[in-house]
């Protein structure tokens, strides 16, 4: 908890927006953009643009168009304002993203693909939650499907975050056959 008698000087503000959509063409995207201010007049300490106090150092961001199975079918990336001239360069190496998948392993890929000085770090970051935002915008497509299932007939979503986990109340009213109690603790019978 923040002790609010202690006084804290604002160093750095930074915004990470994503928001996806449903295309006419049948076809979804989604879209990530970081923007970082500074409150005080910035110049970059190995060079680069000067940048008044309230104005965007960075300011870029990445479109990605996939299907209806997570893959990347298309990738942008966009630079609006960024400290050094070489950094809307780092968004080309994105493209190597199409036609992989964004599930189970897409961020070891990115991170794999994109590491270091591979590409601009502001984007590849960006990258990573940008899957799960896919997949959130799925969510009205994904109703009208068939329940995902393991090869033993237990459905995937079970044990996939903390709300799904076997032993709650989420799984043991919507897959009761599924729920595990938890064990009691403590010689508790």
């Amino acid at each position: 908890m923040t002790n609010t008698s202690v006084e804290r000087e604002a160093l750095h503000f930074r915004r990470i927006d994503m928001q996806g959509w449903r295309r006419s063409d049948g076809l979804y995207e989604v879209e990530g953009r970081v923007t970082d201010r500074k409150p005080y007049d910035f110049v970059p300490w190995r060079g680069g643009k000067h940048v008044p106090a309230g104005e965007p150092v960075h300011d870029m961001g990445v479109r990605i168009v996939f299907d209806e199975n997570l893959l990347v079918c298309d990738i942008e990336t966009f630079t609006e304002a960024a400290p050094y001239a070489q950094c809307p360069e780092g968004g080309r190496p994105l493209q190597s993203l199409k036609g992989l998948h964004m599930t189970s392993g897409w961020g070891k890929e990115v991170r794999h693909r994109l590491k270091g000085a591979a590409s601009c770090t502001h984007l590849m970051e960006l990258l990573l939650p940008m899957a799960t935002v896919a997949y959130q915008s799925m969510s009205l497509a994904s109703r009208s499907r068939p329940e995902r299932l393991d090869s033993t007939g237990r459905p995937v979503k079970i044990d996939s975050c903390y709300a799904y986990g076997a032993e709650r109340e989420l799984v043991q009213y919507q897959w009761p056959e599924f729920h595990r109690p938890k064990p009691a603790q403590g010689g508790e019978q």
